[in-house]
């Protein structure tokens, strides 16, 4: 006997139930944990507040615990509300500091015990700690994110690399993320430090906003100035593939950029020639959008293999291709350098590299860019954003 549609619909909605029944467990656990920590070190533990203070600090922690997955779910679920992605973006990251801060602060604590410091003096110097370090932390981190990145110069010797193309500049922006946050002058101030640089290539690797092209291109609209003597190229990130990666693609390609969509060109000077590779971004596969897959053999399809290879790819984990299809530079961002520390930690569990350059086999260089915007929260501490300019060099 067969089922019928609804009784096989029946049949799958239990282990879906489940799932999101565990998804959702796993997210408040996290945010019972996020607001949990703070609240004992800053409240709960031995400071033996006045009732009117623990009261007030109570109703104000279970009020940005209950807040949070709701701004989450309104500015990034389906109605991408503009204003709640910047309070739970802003609340996640406060969250986030004064969390880990207060994990520190509980260490802190058995160190003043081990010195004979009684409570509730110690639990208090230890909750006045921590709020004044969380407190300058979200004010340098928010001054951090809102301006124009430095310049972070690096020589990349190349031993394929023809003499006519030594000291070829290459200036690498990523990650810029234009999103909820209105940051059109922003973008044309990076623009403007970029085009001080006199690149021959410029590259942008991915994750250029998060939203379409319509909410976004007030804010991306300044690439169009970008200056480049050779090349400007781009390459989709994963947050692409949240929104319209292809209308990004095309946008891309109608204000002057080479979009390289699992393909290359060749930049020559000198009388020398360099391939400058692009794939899509690792999830792009995934996605389902149509025609869309991280493809390095398309991308270097009819391309001389005798020539040197500089390759766009957003994720550094993508170099392990890189490396079997003999690539010299892989250059990527994703990362965002941890953005706001100790993530760099766990963003080390899903990738090789935080940020920098490393070798991979016996040709193959990643630089890894700590981006130039920032994601979600407003914040970026002890990871600082950056412009990159490589100077390429014959080995």
């Amino acid at each position: 006997m067969t089922d019928t549609p609804a009784e096989v619909v029946e049949s799958m909605d239990p282990p879906r139930r489940s799932r999101k029944l565990g998804r959702l467990a796993v997210v408040l656990t996290i945010v019972l944990l996020l607001f949990a920590v703070p609240w004992w070190t800053l409240l709960g533990s031995g400071t033996a507040w006045p009732t009117a203070v623990f009261v007030a600090g109570t109703l104000l922690f279970a009020v940005a615990a209950a807040a949070l997955p709701t701004l989450m779910v309104f500015g990034h679920g389906r109605r991408h509300s503009d204003w709640a992605a910047v309070a739970g973006d802003a609340l996640l990251g406060a969250a986030w500091v004064l969390f880990v801060w207060s994990v520190l602060g509980q260490v802190a604590g058995l160190l003043l015990l081990a010195g004979g410091v009684e409570d509730p003096a110690r639990s208090r110097w230890v909750a006045g700690g921590v709020l004044v370090v969380t407190v300058v932390l979200l004010a340098w981190g928010y001054a951090e994110a809102m301006r124009v990145p430095r310049v972070r110069e690096v020589d990349v010797a190349i031993a394929r690399l023809g003499a006519g193309l030594d000291g070829l500049r290459v200036a690498l922006i990523t990650d810029t993320h234009y999103g909820p946050i209105e940051r059109a002058r922003w973008s044309a101030a990076v623009v403007a430090r970029v085009n001080e640089l006199g690149a021959d290539v410029v590259c942008h690797v991915g994750d250029i906003a998060d939203g379409t092209v319509e909410l976004r291109e007030n804010q991306a609209s300044p690439l169009s100035a970008v200056d480049a003597t050779s090349a400007r190229v781009y390459v989709t990130g994963n947050h692409e593939y949240f929104s319209e990666a292809q209308a990004w693609l095309d946008y891309m390609q109608r204000i002057g950029w080479d979009a390289l969509h699992n393909r290359h060109i060749v930049v020559e000077r000198g009388g020398d020639r360099l391939v400058v590779a692009g794939v899509d971004d690792a999830t792009a596969k995934s996605s389902g959008v149509d025609g869309h897959g991280a493809n390095l053999d398309a991308a270097l399809t009819g391309a001389d293999p005798t020539l040197p290879v500089l390759l766009l790819a957003h994720q550094p984990k993508q170099v392990g291709r890189a490396v079997r299809a003999g690539v010299d530079l892989q250059v990527s961002g994703h990362t965002h350098g941890g953005q706001i520390w100790p993530f760099n930690y766990l963003v080390r569990l899903d990738q090789p590299v935080v940020q920098g350059l490393s070798r991979h086999g016996e040709r193959t260089q990643l630089y890894t860019s700590r981006g130039t915007g920032f994601w979600g929260p407003p914040f970026r501490v002890f990871a600082p954003s950056e412009i990159t300019l490589l100077t390429l060099r014959a080995a």
